[in-house]
C-alpha cells in the first residue's frame, strides 16, 4: 500500500467560543494547516469532516469558509471517533492511488448545544435508566478499584497530571493547574469521579493535511511525519458479563495499527488518549499492551507518565485539559503526536520522541461493547 505522511496540521483553541460558529472554527483550523503544509487550497483534491452534532452538509459549510469548495467532501460522523474516523477514511483514500493530497478535518461546537452531560439516545433503553457515560466510566472505576486495590485518590492524580500539562498547552480548555485536594473536594459527579475527572463541553476544531509518499517526494518538505498505522474498529456484541477493566475493542483496533506499522507497543514512546474520564486513561493504555493490566495508576503516582517521564501520556492535556470538542478530538491527537515528533511542542516537548500513539474511542450503542474505536501510530 501506498505509504501516506501528515504535512500540515493546525489547530483552533479548545474552549468556548460563543462568538465563533462551528464553520468559523473548522476554516481557521483548515487554513492553519494549509499554511503549515505550506499548499494552497487549489491543491487540495478531497476532504474528510468529522462532527458529530452540527448538522447537515457541516463539512461543506466549513470549507467554504476556507474557500474550498468543489471537490468531494464527505461528511464522517462516528461519535468521539469522527475525527480520527475521518483521518483514517483519508487514509485509506491516499492508500488506494485515488488522490496524491487530502484533508481530513474535525470540528464541533457544543457550547450552545450543551449545558452539561449529553442527553442519551431515546432509543437506548440502558441510558434511558441510568447507564449514562458517567454513570458506566463511574462504575467502571470501582470496579478497578476492586480489582487492582487502588484508591480514587490515585485515580484522581491522572487528572491534576492533565491539567498540568493542559496549563503548558496554549490551545487548551483549562489554563490553570489543580491540586489532587481540588480535585477531590470537586463536585461529585459520578461516585468516585469528581468534576475534574470529567471532560468538560467544548468548542474547537483542528485539520491535518495528508500527502501519498510520491507527492511527499514532490513537494520536497522535510517535516512531514509519516502515519505508520491507522485503524478503526467497532465494538463486538456484548455476550454474558464483560470485564469491566479490560477493552476488547481497544487492544483489537492497536493490534491491527501495530501490524500496519510495524511497531509493538515496547517501541512506543508516547502516547495521546481517549481520557474522557479520569479512569478512562488507565483502560485505554493498559487496553493497547502499554502498560499491564491494573498497574496504570500506581505508576501514575510514580511520575512515570509524567512529560518527563518515562511514558508521558497526554502530553497535550489530554480531554481532561485540553478539551473534548467531540468531533475534533481524535484530529487533535493526531496534531499533538506531530507537534511532538517535530520537536515543536515547546514546553510540553517530550525528549527523545519517535513513535507516538493516538487513541480516540466514543460513543455508546445498547449491545455492543463501544461505537467506535481508531489507533494511529505515527513515526518521525
Amino acid at each position: 500500500m501506498e505509504e501516506v505522511y501528515v504535512l500540515g496540521i493546525g489547530m483552533t483553541p479548545f474552549g468556548k467560543h460563543p462568538d465563533k460558529t462551528a464553520a468559523d472554527l473548522g476554516a481557521e483550523a483548515v487554513n492553519l494547516a494549509l499554511a503549515d503544509a505550506g499548499v494552497s487550497r487549489q491543491d487540495i483534491e478531497a476532504a474528510w469532516v468529522g462532527h458529530v452534532y452540527q448538522g447537515m452538509a457541516m463539512g461543506q459549510r466549513a470549507l467554504y469558509a476556507a474557500g474550498l469548495s468543489g471537490i468531494p467532501i464527505d461528511n464522517v460522523e462516528n461519535a468521539c471517533s469522527s475525527g480520527s474516523t475521518a483521518i483514517w477514511d483519508a487514509a485509506m483514500a491516499l492508500r488506494a492511488g485515488a488522490y496524491d493530497i487530502v484533508l481530513a478535518l474535525g470540528v464541533e461546537h457544543l457550547t450552545n448545544l450543551f449545558r452539561g452531560a449529553f442527553a442519551p439516545d431515546p432509543s437506548d433503553v440502558e441510558a434511558q435508566i441510568g447507564l449514562t457515560m458517567p454513570g458506566i466510566y463511574a462504575m467502571r472505576a470501582q470496579r478497578y478499584m476492586v480489582q487492582y486495590g487502588v484508591t480514587s485518590e490515585q485515580i484522581a492524580q491522572i487528572a491534576v497530571k492533565n491539567k498540568k500539562n493542559a496549563a503548558m498547552n496554549p490551545l487548551s480548555h483549562f489554563k490553570k493547574p489543580v491540586t489532587l485536594e481540588e480535585v477531590m473536594q470537586g463536585r461529585l459527579i459520578a461516585d468516585p469521579l469528581h468534576l475534574h475527572e470529567c471532560a468538560p463541553v467544548s468548542d474547537g476544531a483542528a485539520a491535518v493535511v495528508m500527502v501519498s509518499k510520491a507527492k511527499l517526494h514532490q513537494l520536497g518538505s522535510s517535516r512531514a511525519i509519516k502515519l505508520a498505522g491507522t485503524a478503526l474498529k467497532s465494538g463486538r456484541t456484548e455476550v454474558g458479563l464483560a470485564d469491566m477493566t479490560v477493552e476488547d475493542l481497544t487492544w483489537r483496533t492497536a493490534q491491527t495499527a501495530y501490524e500496519q506499522s510495524g511497531v509493538g507497543p515496547g517501541d512506543i514512546d508516547f502516547a495521546e488518549v481517549h481520557d474522557c474520564f479520569s479512569i478512562a486513561e488507565a483502560l485505554r493504555v493498559e487496553g493497547m499492551g502499554l502498560v499491564p493490566h491494573g498497574e496504570y495508576v500506581a505508576r501514575v503516582g510514580k511520575g512515570e507518565m509524567d512529560i518527563n517521564g518515562s511514558f508521558p501520556v497526554n502530553a497535550s492535556g489530554g480531554l481532561l485539559g485540553k478539551g473534548h470538542p467531540l468531533g475534533a478530538t481524535g484530529v487533535a491527537q493526531v496534531v499533538e503526536l506531530v507537534k511532538q515528533l517535530r520537536g515543536e511542542a515547546g514546553e510540553r516537548q517530550i525528549q527523545n520522541a519517535k513513535v507516538g500513539v493516538a487513541h480516540c474511542r466514543g460513543g455508546k450503542a445498547q449491545g455492543v461493547e463501544g461505537t467506535a474505536c481508531t489507533v494511529n501510530i505515527l513515526v518521525a
